[in-house]
């Protein structure tokens, strides 16, 4: 194969992957305002952090993406196709205001049903022969006339979409964010109580146990999204608790798990603030979502890195030993390093501002508990 079939290929392979996760967003941000059904999409973000902490790459730890890609080729499809009928519509409610009961808006009418049934049957047909961009472009009507009325195509196109429908795995998506938001919520209970005291405490006492809850928030926060990462990887509802080896796994990737807390609770959530201000109508709150979901994917991803690298490196420990002077003194200087300096600051950054948010965002001191780093990736209605 020549240099410049594989450049194409490789082009259409870059467009069609960057369609596909365009529209993978995009779903996610539609199913993230519906209310209840958007816990699939925290199952889904935190499946796709706990498919790379037990090993997988990034590529096949981000589900659907083919599937969102062909979803959104038939969304487009119904969109264009659906024009023409739209516009004849308009034409005849426009001709029957200026000139009720002509024969013109008749004509319109017969026209917009008549471009409706044959959008409908090249739409049919196009998913009958596979769903691609050249079904929908081309209809084949020789073919059509030949295979069109045979029972057994529209049979297997039912189960072809049944199929569909089951490897998305929705009941799947949505019990893991269920687990994964109740345990989530169990570790915000600090959250929870300063909510209450920021909103109701009004003596001294009230003051001292908001900043004692705020402190240990803190440092539930340096582990607490590496344990939703570890609760998806073991797929069980105590693995969220399991404090002790989370710590242990990280410790062995310091650097690799700074950088992850960096991105999953600064870079990543913090600019989405800006967005929880001013609330969006109901109309188009999947609009904010985009950004939401474009911005803690990645951050979902980081986490899933950083604790796979660190059950690596400590899998290598236990089979090779400590080894060396240096090899046993830097790792263990960066260790401590990250976990009194770095860690803390990067928690301390995100909890300063998430202080802040609740005199700034829409939410109020709801903020404490509607954290989008942490659960649904939603402006305002928070789980």
């Amino acid at each position: 194969m020549s240099w410049w079939k594989r450049s194409l290929g490789a082009c259409g392979r870059g467009v069609w992957n960057s369609w596909s996760i365009g529209w993978l967003i995009v779903l996610l941000a539609v199913v993230t305002a519906i209310p209840v059904l958007q816990l699939m999409v925290l199952g889904y973000l935190l499946l796709v952090a706990g498919r790379i902490a037990a090993g997988a790459t990034v590529r096949q730890s981000v589900p659907g993406v083919h599937a969102a890609g062909q979803m959104g080729l038939v969304l487009t499809a119904i969109g264009i196709a659906s024009l023409p009928t739209q516009m004849l519509a308009h034409w005849e409610s426009v001709a029957t205001i200026i000139q009720p009961d002509s024969s013109l808006a008749s004509r319109m009418r017969v026209l917009a049903i008549t471009f409706s049934l044959l959008a409908t049957v090249h739409l049919w047909w196009a998913w009958a022969r596979g769903g691609s961009l050249r079904h929908f472009l081309w209809p084949q009507p020789k073919r059509f006339m030949r295979e069109a009325w045979r029972p057994a195509l529209w049979a297997e196109l039912s189960d072809r979409i049944w199929r569909f429908i089951a490897s998305l795995r929705l009941p799947m998506l949505f019990w893991m964010g269920v687990r994964g938001a109740i345990g989530t919520l169990v570790w915000l209970i600090p959250a929870m109580i300063i909510m209450a005291v920021t909103r109701d405490g009004k003596q001294a006492a009230a003051g001292l146990l908001g900043g004692i809850c705020f402190l240990v928030l803190g440092y539930i926060l340096m582990t607490l999204p590496m344990l939703q990462a570890h609760y998806a990887a073991e797929n069980r509802f105590r693995a969220i608790f399991d404090w002790r080896r989370v710590r242990r796994d990280v410790h062995f990737a310091p650097w690799s798990y700074a950088a992850a807390m960096l991105v999953a609770l600064v870079l990543m959530p913090i600019p989405l603030y800006l967005l929880k201000i001013e609330a969006t109508p109901e109309e188009i709150v999947w609009l904010p979502c985009l950004v939401f979901v474009a911005f803690m994917l990645p951050a979902r991803i980081a986490t899933g890195l950083a604790l796979r690298r660190g059950r690596r490196l400590r899998r290598l420990s236990e089979t090779e030993g400590d080894g060396s002077l240096p090899k046993r003194f830097f790792p263990k200087v960066s260790r401590w390093f990250v976990r009194f300096a770095m860690a803390p600051t990067i928690v301390a950054f995100y909890l300063f501002v998430l202080f802040g948010s609740q005199f700034t965002s829409w939410d109020g001191v709801d903020t404490w508990v509607r954290q989008h780093a942490l659960l649904v990736p939603l402006p305002f209605i928070g789980v």
